[in-house]
């Protein structure tokens, strides 16, 4: 992958200024995924953020984008906190 995996917020707005493709949207969702975690969130909750009414996707792009994440949440490994 040519985008490393963002960790936080700001790397994840930052994001906005890369040209998009694929590699983009998978190291974007990659990144939601492990700051969710790292911030305690469960997929039922990141679920529930994607599948929430907006303005820029319809409801079936939704439905869509949370089964991918679901997909991506299942396959990255877990975040390994420090204590």
């Amino acid at each position: 992958m040519n985008y490393p995996i963002p960790v936080s917020p700001q790397e994840i707005v930052a994001l906005r200024q890369k040209p998009v493709d694929e590699e983009l949207v998978a190291a974007a969702i990659a990144g939601v995924i492990q700051i969710a975690r790292q911030q305690g969130q469960s997929l039922d909750d990141l679920t529930a953020e994607v599948l929430a009414e907006d303005t820029l996707l319809d409801q079936a792009q939704r439905r869509w984008l949370s089964d991918i994440v679901a997909q991506a949440w299942e396959s990255l490994p877990p975040v390994v906190r420090s204590q």
